[in-house]
């Protein structure tokens, strides 16, 4: 005979009563097995699947870069949405196309002259033939003389610093000893320039000066204190060997000038006594 059938009304072990509310039974009682549910509750939130749209924006790149923008730049580069940033590009004149296109009848370029006719026009700068502006103004400092005319040729020294920096008699004055001294520093372009004496200032003191090149005044001024002045030669200028072959025969020709006109002036001088 076959076993009775389990029905919600029969009264239940007290084992399997907590068992019915979570599992699912199948059979009858012989063959009772719980076969616990795979899939548990669980509650989708489509409201965040919801949030992100499809986004499709043609040839309108102005509202794509404020889209992408929006989006964090979520939005996918295509051949529709591709073009330049707003703003770079600007429509060009049309020039000749009537009074509509904004140029009048004569396309902004007046009635008549050089500049409406056809053709490449006036080169920059040109003013009609008149001395044009740049070639009105005056130059920079050392052009007209070559780049360099405006640079400093020499450190100039004055007499009343050689004077103040405590030389003691009989001492040597050059661009070595000034250095030494600290009454000098010269620096960058000026440490290869050579030395020059100028004349501000009196001097009491017999020294030996070796310079480049003296002012007039520092030289009398240094004759008339004892000083012995020496004049160191210029580093000689490089010149091809024909025009040196022609400034020696130039030396020579004008040496032997000096030469006839001072024993001329001799002659002169002693005839004259003679006759005195």
């Amino acid at each position: 005979m076959a076993a009775p059938l389990l029905s919600l009304s029969s009264p239940t072990p007290s084992t399997t009563t907590p068992l019915l509310h979570h599992l699912s039974f199948k059979g009858n009682v012989r063959t009772l097995k719980a076969n616990q549910c795979q899939f548990p509750a669980i509650k989708l939130c489509q409201h965040k699947a919801n949030q992100r749209q499809s986004l499709v924006v043609r040839n309108q790149t102005a509202s794509f870069v404020e889209e992408s923008f929006v989006s964090g730049g979520n939005v996918r580069l295509r051949l529709d949405n591709l073009g330049p940033q707003p703003g770079s590009r600007k429509k060009a004149k049309r020039k000749g196309r009537g009074h509509a296109a904004g140029q009048g009848g004569s396309c902004g370029f007046g009635m008549r002259g050089q500049k409406s006719r056809s053709g490449p026009g006036v080169r920059r700068g040109f003013e009609g033939g008149q001395m044009p502006l740049y070639r009105r103004l005056p130059k920079l400092r050392g052009i007209a003389g070559g780049m360099r005319a405006g640079l400093p040729k020499y450190v100039p020294v004055n007499l009343k610093d050689i004077a103040e920096a405590g030389f003691e008699e009989g001492e040597e004055v050059s661009l070595e000893s000034l250095k030494m001294k600290g009454l000098i520093n010269p620096s960058g372009r000026e440490r290869r320039l050579p030395l020059k004496i100028l004349g501000d200032g009196e001097l009491s003191v017999k020294l030996e000066f070796k310079a480049r090149a003296f002012s007039s005044a520092a030289k009398e001024k240094l004759e008339a204190a004892g000083c012995s002045v020496t004049v160191l030669p210029g580093r000689k200028k490089w010149v091809k060997p024909s025009v040196a072959k022609n400034m020696a025969r130039a030396d020579e020709y004008f040496a032997k000038k000096r030469a006839a006109a001072a024993a001329a002036a001799a002659t002169e001088s002693a005839e004259s006594s003679a006759s005195a």
